[in-house]
């Protein structure tokens, strides 16, 4: 009967985990499609972008890693409640500012804030399946997904009928409905002999985690997928109208079709990996996104970029669906140390964004574009198949038991 009753919560408290990330991902796809506007009304220069897309990052990246380790230890439902709380009203703010200085703020708050929400979701939905890691990523993927696909529609709505800022205030809004589905659920932990019990061990384990290779490999490669997921997302917008000469509407519809065929991908990703090894499709894909994001920098006109986009979006799912579960299946029952150590390497991957804006100002988008062409090399060059891959997931597996 008290099994029964577990899998009956954890039946209903996953579909809210799913659309926490459904919502972090509205936002985030409404706010990068919504950045031209933005950059417009405050007028912003590239170097102010960067900024807001890097420092919030890095501010995030040192206090994340201690929230994590902390959720490991002690009760998550707190953490990500305080996180819901944070998250809407930050948005509220975001919304009504007129001020750079007001709005960085405001991002800084707005990313630990979901880190504590988002990311300890995310843990409780691994911690619900040991075993199947990459298959719950793939659903985590795809909500997130949805998000981003709606985020540039809602904006298109917004935009005809009142605003951008109107769009945060309603996201606001949503994210305290949110919070309130939330209360009744006990969030769920994998506990296995790895499991620190109080907040030293955490820490203490943490930095051993940081000595295997394979948790090394796989934080890096996440970081490298980054190039051609977010961080092309946070500047794809501007890329449209400054260098191929589109309008915001039509470059809020470029978004649209790469985040929308990336949603079919994310789809497919599913059923393939019930069929597939992860890392053997991600070793195809990325060959392929590879070739289609040099042909996306070079084709001329937005027909061909447009083409472009959506097949890239198709063949950029997965990554980090695959990559994320690996992470988790290198340190069993310790999902919080898996974000901590995931949100450290972080640090490196947001420096990005703001490299990119310097030589923006320096040497034009169109040029500084190319750094991203890194991500799917470096993929390639680290997913080469290794002996150790079987043995590693078997080991993973048989201590999720």
């Amino acid at each position: 009967m008290k099994l029964r009753t577990t899998l009956r919560r954890m039946a209903l408290l996953t579909p809210v985990l799913l659309l926490i990330e459904l919502l972090d991902e509205f936002v985030f796809g409404a706010r990068e499609a919504a950045l031209p506007l933005i950059r417009d009304e405050l007028d912003l220069s590239y170097q102010q972008i960067g900024l807001l897309l890097t420092l919030p990052i890095v501010i995030a990246s040192v206090i994340e890693p201690l929230m994590f380790m902390l959720a490991d230890v002690w009760k998550r439902k707190w953490l990500v409640l305080g996180g819901a709380l944070l998250y809407g009203t930050e948005l509220l703010v975001l919304a009504v500012t007129h001020d750079f200085m007001i709005l960085l703020a405001a991002m800084i708050i707005l990313f630990p804030a979901s880190g504590a929400l988002v990311g300890l979701a995310q843990a409780a939905l691994m911690d619900s399946d040991p075993k199947r890691q990459e298959q719950q990523m793939a659903r985590w993927t795809l909500a997130g997904s949805v998000g981003v696909v709606g985020g540039p529609l809602a904006l298109g709505a917004a935009l005809a009928w009142a605003g951008w800022r109107e769009l945060f205030v309603v996201l606001g809004g949503v994210t305290f409905v949110v919070m309130f589905l939330i209360i009744p659920h006990t969030f769920p932990r994998h506990i296995t002999d790895e499991t620190p019990t109080n907040f030293r061990d955490s820490l203490i384990g943490a930095g051993r985690a940081l000595r295997q290779k394979s948790v090394v490999r796989w934080l890096l490669l996440l970081q490298f997928a980054d190039l051609t997921l977010d961080v092309l997302l946070s500047f794809l917008a501007l890329y449209l109208v400054d260098v191929a000469g589109v309008t915001p509407s039509q470059a809020a519809a470029g978004v649209a079709v790469w985040t929308g065929v990336g949603l079919l991908g994310d789809a497919m990703l599913i059923p393939i990996l019930e069929r597939v090894k992860g890392l053997t499709y991600l070793r195809v894909t990325t060959a392929i996104e590879l070739a289609l994001f040099l042909a996306f920098l070079l084709v001329p006109g937005f027909t061909g970029k447009l083409v472009m986009l959506g097949l890239l979006g198709l063949f950029n799912s997965g990554s980090y669906a695959i990559l994320q579960g690996q992470l988790y299946a290198s340190l069993p029952g310790r999902s919080g140390a898996a974000l901590a150590l995931g949100s450290l390497a972080g640090l490196v991957g947001s420096v990005m964004p703001l490299a990119i804006g310097l030589a923006a100002d320096e040497f034009g988008l169109g040029t500084a574009i190319w750094v991203l062409v890194a991500g799917p090399i470096a993929l390639l060059i680290g997913l080469t198949p290794r002996r150790d891959d079987e043995a590693f997931v078997e080991g993973a597996l048989a201590a999720a038991d």
